[in-house]
């Protein structure tokens, strides 16, 4: 596959996360294959591409949760590690397509553990509980509930997480990776399953958090969400990098809407490709029916229902 011509990329100085040539293999099979994307601080980035493409594999590879088989992830201008609790430490938080809260656990508390990678307390401190803890411990719930206030759950900070409503427990996965301080967020569809209104919700709490300075790159299959609010758009298809750059530029791509269809992009011609015979005949006759394969689901698409309130998983 070739790449367009994208915008001129982030410099150097200015660039938050820097991915090289990323590819991930199990066994013989290449999820994601030599992707390249750069994402400059303030920006917000969007990952887009038919199901399977290797959008949340490739976002598990920046993250730390799968070690790339090849090539390299930067935060600002420094390798990251290939472990995740590292790599939130140094900056850069996500949130999961599949919503990971901990059930049990009050609105407030959640966010706290994400305040984890920030404090400096360690186990004997937190036995003896001295003035350091406590005054590192309030210290840590003012700013949990400056999150809640941020994302507009205040008002239910002692509420069970499992009792919130869908698009709330959407709001606590962003305000507890907010939690750590990042300067990148990744985001993996964080509207799946809202309504029209908790979109447009989502859609501006994102807004608010890019003008906090904060670099937000995500993947999401609303292409609205995507065009209205993205700075660039890249589209994956089958593990590799097909185009990126503005809105304009990805609609526009004929590979894109292909690929979109289930259209395989070797398939589509070129546009000053020779017409003739042979290019235009078509052998099965003109009522022949379109064969073209749908991309499968292999990395997770938006569900069609809403899930049942309260679905959470138990692990972050």
């Amino acid at each position: 596959m070739t790449t367009s011509p994208s915008l001129t990329p982030a410099t150097d100085t200015d660039t938050v996360l820097r991915a090289d040539g990323v590819t991930m293999r199990f066994g013989g099979l290449t999820a994601v294959r030599g992707v390249d994307l750069t994402v400059g601080a303030g920006e917000i980035v969007g990952l887009i591409g038919p199901n399977g493409a290797g959008k949340t594999t490739f976002f598990n590879c920046l993250t730390g949760l799968y070690v790339p088989t090849e090539g390299t992830v930067s935060y600002r201008g420094t390798r990251l590690s290939r472990k995740p609790h590292l790599v939130t430490q140094a900056g850069v938080a996500r949130t999961f397509q599949n919503i990971r809260l901990f059930a049990n656990m009050t609105v407030l508390e959640n966010v706290l553990v994400g305040r984890h990678t920030r404090t400096k307390e360690g186990l004997w401190s937190a036995l003896l509980r001295g003035p350091g803890f406590k005054k590192a411990e309030r210290g840590s719930e003012q700013r949990a509930m400056e999150l809640l206030e941020f994302t507009g759950l205040a008002h239910k900070r002692d509420h069970l997480a499992r009792n919130l409503p869908y698009g709330e427990q959407r709001k606590l996965e962003i305000a507890r990776a907010l939690a750590s301080e990042p300067g990148l967020l990744l985001l993996d569809e964080p509207t799946a399953g809202m309504n029209p209104q908790e979109t447009r919700a989502t859609q501006d709490l994102v807004l608010a958090i890019r003008a906090q300075g904060i670099a937000v790159l995500v993947i999401e299959h609303d292409m609205r969400f995507i065009f209205n609010m993205c700075d660039r758009v890249a589209v994956l298809v089958q593990g590799q990098k097909l185009v990126e750059g503005t809105a304009e530029v990805v609609q526009a791509d004929e590979r894109v809407i292909a690929a979109y269809l289930g259209t395989p992009v070797e398939d589509v011609a070129a546009p000053d490709q020779a017409t003739g015979p042979a290019a235009t005949t078509d052998p099965a006759g003109p009522d022949a029916p379109d064969t073209a394969a749908e991309p499968d689901a292999a990395d997770g698409a938006a569900p069609a229902d809403r899930p049942a309130q309260g679905q959470t998983g138990d692990t972050p």
